[in-house]
């Protein structure tokens, strides 16, 4: 079964960069442009993704909020989350509960390899 992936990213070609690459390697890939988007469309989505690519910084919501929102929903709570950013974590880090830090700018590849093994951990 196809493992669905969550992009959160405002930078249009880190984020449709990341969709295709996560596609190519088998991925259903949604992808957002800020924390707002995100939480409507993963609400309102029909299947929970495997795993979400998060940025911090992104205007309307930023990665933050939209962490501590998703962490207080429980129907979406438990959904991982990867963090990617070029901000400093060690503030807000331990109270995102992220999988997985990758730090900008960060390797397209490692980021795909991380997913394709959790996701198929997961399946």
């Amino acid at each position: 079964m196809m493992t669905s992936v969550f992009v959160v990213e405002d930078d249009y070609f880190i984020r449709t960069g990341l969709q295709m690459l996560l596609e190519m390697d088998g991925h259903h890939v949604q992808g957002a442009a800020n924390g707002r988007e995100a939480l409507d469309l993963l609400k309102g989505s029909p299947r929970l993704p495997c795993v979400i690519l998060l940025d911090l910084m992104m205007p309307v919501m930023d990665g933050i909020e939209f962490r501590r929102l998703q962490l207080q929903d429980p129907n979406i709570s438990h959904v991982p989350v990867i963090i990617i950013t070029g901000r400093d974590v060690t503030v807000a880090g331990d109270d995102l509960r992220p999988l997985k830090v990758f730090r900008k700018p960060f390797q397209p590849e490692m980021v795909a390899a991380f997913v394709g093994e959790y996701c198929d951990l997961q399946g």
